[in-house]
């Protein structure tokens, strides 16, 4: 291949396989990705590494080239995501406010401000900046004090930082969230276009015609990230995840397509890693992998869809499952 390689990441679309219920994949209706595979190939990917905890922070930079060893730092993550400066010295820590039912989801606004400003009495010494939704980051010196403890609040690890590995050559669209600081930790040059959000309204079109100026300007390597699946399927409402995914065909896979045929270059999708709506939490299945157009001539038939049950028969690649080829 001489043209350029895009890499879109869809967050969480992948689930377990469970008997004969059908998955979100195999639920919605893709025809742009079903014609992809059906001239390409598929292949199936473990993107979480033995012993860590499947989530974006550890699943998208093993799709990036670095797969990594120990639990990744997700309040580093977040705040080179936001632009949050972390002094030397200190260190940032990424707080979810737990919903009535000890879950991150859906807290109402009023328990996210009183956890806020619970916060800023009971830590004096760290900054508390707001995140969006249920998310809050706490900036400042360690150990953290007692008051980042409280019962309706996760805090989560501390781990290792993302080293730089990559370069601007490698541009990356996505809202303000974990791909976004993972992009910035590698070194690569990340475009967040107005209207892009980590849930189901994010701005698709606006994500596909960023990518589609990225390789017109001649970015060799574009990586598009869209979390409305794994956002819905964590809300447990699996038909906004179907949904989602079929927006995210029309929307976001059919103009990138387009522009990777213009471009003569290759398109990959694939999941990051899964999550079950039916209970919200993240999984470490291997997950389906399409590359278009088929990198080597084949003499059977390509599987028909991107869907996981597709690719239950294949050898599974181990990280580094590296789908960005610097």
């Amino acid at each position: 291949m001489v043209g350029p390689d895009v890499l879109v990441i869809l967050d969480g679309a992948s689930e377990p396989l469970a008997g004969t219920q059908e998955t979100s994949l195999e639920r919605a209706s893709t025809p742009t990705l079903d014609a992809l595979a059906r001239d390409g190939s598929l292949s199936r990917l473990r993107t979480v590494p033995a012993g860590l905890a499947p989530g974006s922070e550890v699943a998208i930079p093993v799709l990036l080239g670095w797969p990594p060893t120990a639990p990744v730092d997700r309040g580093a993550i977040e705040a080179a995501a936001h632009g949050i400066e972390v002094p030397p010295g200190e260190r940032a820590w990424r707080v979810d406010v737990l919903g009535g039912a000890g879950v991150a989801a859906h807290p109402d606004v009023a328990s996210i401000r009183r956890a806020a400003r619970a916060l800023r009495f009971g830590a004096p010494a760290h900054a508390v900046h707001p995140l969006g939704g249920h998310r809050l980051l706490l900036v400042g010196p360690a150990p953290l004090p007692e008051a980042a403890w409280a019962p309706y609040l996760r805090v989560w690890p501390e781990g290792v930082a993302v080293p730089r590995t990559l370069d601007a050559t490698t541009v990356v669209v996505a809202a303000r969230g974990a791909c976004a600081g993972v992009a910035r930790m590698l070194g690569a040059r990340l475009v967040v276009p107005e209207g892009a959000t980590g849930h189901t309204d994010t701005a698709l079109a606006a994500k596909a015609s960023a990518a589609t100026e990225a390789l017109t300007a001649g970015a060799p390597h574009v990586v598009v990230h869209a979390a409305g699946a794994d956002a819905a399927a964590h809300d447990r409402d699996a038909g906004a995840k179907v949904a989602f995914l079929e927006r995210v065909d029309r929307e976001l896979i059919a103009p990138l397509a387009a522009a990777v045929v213009r471009a003569d270059g290759r398109l990959r999708v694939c999941p990051d890693h899964g999550c079950d709506p039916a209970t919200g939490r993240h999984d470490a299945h291997p997950v389906p992998c399409l590359t278009w157009p088929r990198p080597e001539p084949s003499g059977g038939s390509a599987p028909r869809r991107l869907t996981e049950r597709a690719v239950a028969g294949l050898a599974v690649t181990e990280p580094p499952a590296k789908l960005v080829v610097t």
